[in-house]
C-alpha cells in the first residue's frame, strides 16, 4: 500500500486553488502549516473543520443569495458570514485545547498515567553517600517495586548538571526496557539534581512523580558561608548550592510550569539546609513533616530512614493519585 501523501503534496498539482500572494505568483498557504503524525504530514484538524463552512460559503446557497443582493446588502452579508466563520474557528480551537489529552489552561498535557507505576530511581545528596537511600530502596522493594540508587560520579561533589545527565541516562535505560515512566526520589542535593533533570530533559512527560527530601531548591546558607570563608572547601556542587547561584537561578523555582507531580518533604529541624523551607518548590505539594506528624524530631540526615517519612514516601509511590500526607500516614 502506498503511504498517504502529505497535504502539501496533494495540493501541489492543484495550485490554482491556492491564493497567490507573492509578486511572482508563487502559491502560499492559507492560514495553517501542515504538521506530522507518525512520520506523515497531515492537515491541521482545526483548518479541516472550518474549511467545510468556508467551501459552503463559496459555492452553496449563501453565494447564490449574495449574488442577488444590492452591493451594500451583499457587503453586510459577507461581513456577517465571516464573523460566523471566525466564531466557528474559535470554537474548534477551544475544543481542541480542552479535549482529553490536549492542553488546557496551563498549556500542559497529561503526562504519564498515574495509576501505572514504573521503576523508582533514587538520587543521593551532596557527597554521594548511598547508605541511607539503600535503606529506603529496600523498603520500596519490599512493596514489589523496582528501586535503584544511583552512584554519583567521583566524590559526589562535582557539578549537579553532570549528576542530572547520569539520572537522564538511567531514565532512558528504564524507558528503553519497557517502563511506562519512572518515579524519582531525590535526597538533599539529589532533589536539586531531579529538578535540573525535570527542567532540561522533559521530566514532565517521563516521570510519573518526583519526591524530594530536604532539598535546597533556594540554596543553603552553609554553602554560601563555605564559599565565602573557606573557598577551597567549597567544590563545584557546593558553589551551585549557594543561594542565588547561576544554576539555581536558571531553574525557575518560582514557576510550577512543566513540573511532574511533585511532593517535597522537609524537616523544621534541618540544620544542613538552612533555612529549612528552602525546600519549598512552586507547583509541588510542600510538606514539613512536623505539620503532619506533630512532635517528631528529624534531622537532615535522618530524612531517608525516619519511619514517618518512609511511610509517607511509600504512600506517595502508590498507584493512587498523589495527595498531601495526613496524620494517618504517620506510624
Amino acid at each position: 500500500m502506498r503511504p498517504t501523501r502529505c497535504v502539501q503534496c496533494q495540493l501541489a498539482p492543484n495550485r490554482s486553488r491556492l491564493r497567490t500572494g507573492a509578486a511572482d505568483g508563487a502559491p502560499r498557504q492559507l492560514g495553517h502549516r501542515p504538521h506530522c503524525e507518525n512520520g506523515q504530514r497531515t492537515a491541521s484538524r482545526t483548518v479541516e473543520t472550518v474549511s467545510g463552512p468556508l467551501q459552503r460559503l463559496r459555492h452553496g446557497r449563501l453565494a447564490t443569495r449574495l449574488s442577488g443582493m444590492s452591493p451594500r446588502r451583499r457587503l453586510l452579508g459577507i461581513v456577517v458570514a465571516v464573523a460566523v466563520l471566525a466564531a466557528a474557528a474559535a470554537g474548534v480551537a477551544t475544543g481542541a485545547a480542552h479535549a482529553p489529552g490536549g492542553s488546557g489552561s496551563t498549556g500542559q498535557q497529561a503526562g504519564p498515567r498515574q495509576n501505572q507505576p514504573g521503576p523508582v530511581l533514587l538520587v543521593p545528596g551532596y557527597g554521594g553517600s548511598t547508605g541511607a537511600l539503600d535503606s529506603l530502596a529496600g523498603q520500596i522493594r519490599a512493596t514489589g517495586r523496582s528501586a535503584t540508587v544511583l552512584n554519583l560520579p567521583g566524590t559526589g561533589t562535582g557539578s549537579l548538571v553532570t549528576d542530572a545527565a547520569l539520572l537522564n541516562s538511567a531514565v532512558n535505560n528504564a524507558l528503553a526496557h519497557g517502563a511506562p515512566s519512572v518515579d524519582v526520589i531525590g535526597y538533599s542535593a539529589g532533589g536539586v539534581v531531579a529538578l535540573i533533570w525535570a527542567r532540561r530533559d522533559n521530566g514532565f512527560n517521563r516521570a510519573r512523580r518526583v519526591i524530594t527530601l530536604g532539598s535546597p531548591f533556594h540554596g543553603t546558607s552553609l554553602a554560601a558561608d563555605a564559599q565565602a570563608f573557606v573557598p577551597g572547601a567549597c567544590p563545584v556542587a557546593c558553589q551551585q548550592l549557594a543561594p542565588g547561584s547561576p544554576l539555581l537561578a536558571s531553574l525557575d523555582v518560582a514557576s510550577p510550569a512543566g513540573l511532574p507531580h511533585w511532593l517535597s518533604l522537609w524537616t523544621t529541624d534541618d540544620q544542613v539546609v538552612t533555612p529549612p523551607d528552602s525546600a519549598r518548590l512552586a507547583g509541588a505539594i510542600d510538606v514539613p513533616v512536623q505539620s503532619v506528624c506533630p512532635g517528631v524530631s528529624i534531622s537532615h540526615s535522618q530524612l531517608p530512614t525516619n519511619p514517618d517519612v518512609t511511610a509517607i514516601v511509600l504512600q506517595a509511590l502508590s498507584a493512587a493519585p498523589l495527595r498531601p500526607p495526613t496524620p494517618a500516614d504517620c506510624v
